[in-house]
């Protein structure tokens, strides 16, 4: 392969795992946080006062 394509190979690839990481991501905040989760926070947030 050339130098040339070798890089533009890499791009495609870096591309392509920045796209995947962000719609996972973007999966991952769109779900709610578990009411337990939420209790927690809460927990810490008092332990804190």
């Amino acid at each position: 392969m050339t130098e040339k394509r070798e890089t533009r190979r890499r791009a495609e690839i870096e591309k392509q795992i920045d796209e995947n990481l962000r719609r996972v991501y973007e999966q991952e905040t769109a779900n709610d946080i578990p009411d337990r989760f939420v209790a927690l926070l809460q927990q810490l947030r008092d332990q804190d006062k």
